[in-house]
């Protein structure tokens, strides 16, 4: 009699079939399939049935080649399947279809508008040289004594720190030593002399000013101004904060200050330094304003948001201090005819009154006018006890003979700015006029010939937002012509623009080869046909003809 466990196995024996056995993978060889591209192809194949797409729904379903247009199978080369063969057609398509809409040319055309190699003449950047320390060995494993270290030595600046946690962050509070600076360019060797050609050439005298020229013949002087390659050349490191032509007019001189506190100056086609350029180090922050002296061609005055204000004399060949405050100088002009009197602005809203034939380096006066900010201030040419102020939103005009220290009268206000003011300077002849430029995107001209009433005589729509990473654009006159000035401009292609006081622009300086970039700083030659503009690379563009 059989167990209940027997009869158990006998019936699962024959209910399975045999073909059903389940067996390992590893024992049988599995054969390769192939992917049938043509649906032909399935039919060759004997002994199989061709599956239709509801039983599956795997069929491969493709687009069929165009018969108007048949594919030479020797023109690609034999042995290609058929989806190779509608690919490549489907590739010589395409190619017609984009050559019919002009696409590789536009490609050609676009690669021909890229921007083009920044001028490399002027400073070149120092090759960095790796260097190589001996290996280190333990003195301890040498059985030697560890040697005694001593302290490296002070600093020969003087940090001016009004938080600890600027000094941590801003290392460039350390100021210059106080005294005379030694003129010793920093891109040459070390016992490179200045250039007798250079004393020669700051020595001369400067030439009168052109008498006024009718309108149309300033235009056509305006035209024959151009930029060539040679006459963009990288004078300052980094961003240029403030430019000026020296007044000689037997050749271009010109100076620039950068964001660092170096000072540039470049000789228009001089062989001394790199290619004309020497660059020197009086200041360890942006150097925001310089002029050259009219009365001592020699000196060139240079002011920093370090808090000093020095002149560059030449035949001296040092850095003389003139004044100094512990930091946030802003601005500065000449209040006499001989620039022996100034008058510097700072960033608290104070004008100081600096007297450089007293000695030291302190103010004769210092007066609050607004304690938000201070901008800019102007000097009228004539009357040189009257000066312009561009406080918060509001250009005053403020009369010297009357100035306390705090609470101070304006003779009159230019209203009219909706923003913080960037520049506001008197016209050079008369000071009649008085250009602002603000940042509401106006650019202002008043009428200052009745210091008790200035009205507002035209506004300019002109695009200022240069962003953080630009100097601000500012609009100056032109020291030969009384009623027009110069400024940057953001528009595409890059450009600068000469204006008249009625609003019409006069001269768009362009040139896709050479001026690529903003020129935020912009100024005028004294007496020859010359303009410059400074860039955010240190490099300076001279207009000339």
């Amino acid at each position: 009699m059989t167990s209940r466990r027997t009869k158990r196995e006998e019936t699962v024996k024959n209910l399975t079939p045999e073909a059903a056995v389940r067996r390992s993978s590893r024992r049988t060889r599995l054969t390769p399939k192939r992917l049938q591209y043509s649906p032909d192809r399935a039919d060759e194949s004997p002994g199989k049935k061709k599956k239709s797409n509801s039983q599956t729904g795997k069929t491969l379903q493709r687009k069929t080649i165009k018969d108007e247009e048949p594919i030479n199978s020797d023109k690609y080369g034999n042995g290609l399947s058929a989806y190779e063969l509608e690919r490549l057609e489907n590739i010589k398509q395409n190619q017609a279809f984009l050559s019919s809409i002009n696409l590789f040319q536009a490609t050609d055309e676009l690669k021909q508008l890229t921007r083009p190699k920044a001028s490399q003449r002027g400073l070149r950047s120092q090759p960095y040289v790796k260097e190589v320390l001996p290996p280190r060995k333990s003195l301890r494993l040498q059985n030697k004594e560890a040697e005694m270290l001593e302290l490296p030595p002070e600093p020969s600046g003087r940090l001016i720190v009004r938080d600890v946690s600027d000094a941590l962050l801003k290392p460039s509070l350390v100021k210059k030593p106080a005294g005379p600076l030694p003129m010793n360019p920093v891109n040459v060797e070390e016992d490179f002399k200045l250039p007798s050609e250079l004393l020669k050439l700051c020595s001369e005298e400067a030439t009168e000013r052109k008498m006024k020229l009718d309108l149309n013949e300033y235009c056509s002087s305006l035209k024959k101004m151009r930029l060539t390659e040679d006459s963009v050349v990288k004078v300052v490191k980094d961003r240029v904060f403030s430019a000026a032509f020296h007044p000689c007019s037997s050749s271009l001189l010109l100076a620039a200050g950068d964001k660092l506190g170096k000072v540039g100056l470049w000789n228009y086609g001089a062989d001394w330094g790199d290619d004309g350029v020497l660059l020197f180090e009086p200041h360890t922050r942006p150097v925001c304003c310089m002029a050259f002296s009219t009365f001592r061609p020699t000196q060139l005055l240079s002011l920093s948001y370090d808090g000093s204000l020095r002149c560059m004399d030449v035949e001296k060949a040092v850095f003389d201090d003139v004044y100094e405050i512990d930091d946030g100088l802003k601005t500065f002009a000449f209040m006499s005819h001989d620039c022996s009197t100034l008058l510097v602005g700072n960033l608290y809203g104070e004008v100081s009154i600096v007297d450089r034939r007293t000695p030291g380096t302190s103010h004769e006066s210092l007066h609050s006018m607004d304690p938000k900010t201070l901008r800019c201030v102007s000097v009228h040419p004539l009357q040189m006890h009257y000066f312009a102020v561009a406080e918060s939103r509001v250009v005053s005009i403020y009369d010297s003979r009357h100035l306390k220290k705090t609470k101070n009268h304006a003779v009159s206000h230019l209203h009219g700015h909706t923003k913080s003011i960037a520049s506001a300077y008197f016209s050079p002849c008369t000071g009649n006029r008085v250009l602002t430029t603000c940042m509401d995107d106006c650019i202002r001209i008043y009428d200052t010939s009745s210091m008790t009433e200035s009205p507002l005589l035209k506004s300019i729509r002109h695009n200022v937002q240069t962003g953080r990473w630009l100097s601000k654009l500012s609009a100056v006159w032109d020291p030969k012509q009384e009623d027009c000035f110069v400024v940057g401009s953001m528009m595409r292609p890059r450009r600068v623009q000469v204006f008249h006081e009625r609003g019409q622009v006069l001269h768009s300086y362009t040139d896709s080869e050479n001026l690529n970039t903003v020129l935020s700083v912009t100024a005028f030659h004294p007496s020859r046909n010359a303009l410059l503009g400074g860039n955010a690379s240190g490099r300076l563009h001279v207009f000339s003809s």
